[in-house]
């Protein structure tokens, strides 16, 4: 369970869920493993059996996304922004696989 305080001094309860899924994407199956409370990220693990170069990527990527929305369209500006800065190959992967993986994981 999470709490979070409101500009009103009051306190939010959140209970934190967690969840896995998965998504098989062209060229290897994504795994999502994550906690969320407050419709947010608090913890995300992806894993399968797909390259990201360079190596550190997925660690970079997991960062990114902690903290953010559960919402389709935010998750995958997110993921699309991080692609273009960070990865510099991803064989046959797309943000979008990623996404549909975590969103599955968030259900």
């Amino acid at each position: 369970m999470l709490t979070s305080k409101t500009e009103t001094g009051k306190f939010r309860i959140y209970l934190k869920l967690v969840g896995q899924g998965e998504f098989k994407a062209p060229k290897g199956v994504i795994k999502v493993e994550l906690e969320q409370a407050g419709g947010k990220i608090v913890k995300i693990k992806i894993s399968g059996d797909f390259f990201l170069y360079p190596e550190d990527a997925l660690e970079g990527m997991e960062a990114a996304l902690v903290g953010k929305p559960l919402e389709r369209g935010i998750l995958l500006k997110v993921l699309e922004e991080f692609f273009e800065r960070k990865v510099t190959d991803a064989p046959m992967l797309k943000p979008e696989h990623f996404v549909t993986a975590i969103l599955r994981a968030a259900t």
